[in-house]
């Protein structure tokens, strides 16, 4: 890649960030009792719309939604049909944006009204391994620092990590190399960050075994002992010294501060 065509890269993709961040925030925001998924799915449809962006997911062979969404021992993939929120439920939001050529992608989970302390130190978990993940990543670092990074903090709340999902490069295409595992695998290793590179920094996590399944719906991977899950997801440019952030926001920033 030129220069050029990498500058042309980091613009879209801040942008892109900036509008998904916004359009996150704005889905976590009507995440109340009583809401259904359906009505989640069209806030994201909208907001992208509103902001310029088409939703990434539908580039994905066979869906057609711009989000992910699931509850509890949902873990990821949920397609937002057929459920609601209920009161005391977590609910996981993720979703992806099309800006300029270049994909971004984030997820969160969040309490639906009010949650046990234990659940919500669950929930908190997530953020903090994805923040420490995030301070691993400049040019040099590789996906096992991350990696580890991800794994010390679940496991050490008592916790354990997915090991048959992975995060993952984004840019020209929603998922690329490398695979960033949610726990320390030594092929990783070899995986070495450099400047100008974006990935999605992602932890799935679950309050027992990690051993996830397909439901019938052919598309949301859960727990296979209905065991809590989680979900925390940012886009990140690579620096020389160090990470950009490109999906945080204010208002995330302050959830992940506020247990």
């Amino acid at each position: 890649m030129s220069d050029e065509q990498l500058l042309e890269k980091i613009k879209a993709m801040r942008k892109g960030g900036k509008i998904l961040a916004q359009v996150r925030d704005a889905v976590v925001a009507a995440v109340v009792p009583g809401v259904p998924f359906e009505k989640l799915e069209e806030i994201a449809q909208r907001e992208l719309k509103r902001l310029g962006a088409d939703p990434s997911f539908p580039t994905v062979e066979e869906y057609k939604w711009a989000t992910c969404i699931t509850k509890n021992e949902g873990c990821v993939h949920g397609i937002p049909v057929g459920k609601t929120v209920e009161f005391g439920d977590i609910i996981t939001i993720d979703v992806g944006a099309l800006y300029g050529g270049y994909h971004s992608d984030t997820s969160i989970t969040v309490c639906a009204g009010e949650c046990s302390k234990r659940v919500q130190r669950f929930v908190v978990t997530g953020v903090k391994a994805v923040d420490a993940a995030i301070a691993q990543v400049h040019a040099g670092a590789t996906v096992y620092d991350l990696s580890l990074a991800m794994q010390s903090v679940v496991e050490g709340a008592g916790y354990r990590c997915v090991y048959q999902l992975t995060g993952h490069g984004v840019g020209k295409k929603l998922h690329m190399d490398p695979s960033i595992p949610c726990y320390a695998d030594e092929r990783s290793k070899k995986d070495v960050l450099y400047e100008g590179q974006t990935l999605a920094v992602e932890i799935m996590y679950t309050m027992g075994n990690p051993k996830l399944v397909l439901a019938t719906d052919g598309w949301t991977y859960e727990t296979e002992d209905r065991s809590l899950s989680g979900m925390h997801e940012h886009t990140v440019l690579v620096t020389k010294d160090g990470v950009e952030v490109l999906t945080a926001s204010e208002i995330e920033s302050q959830f992940s501060q506020s247990f």
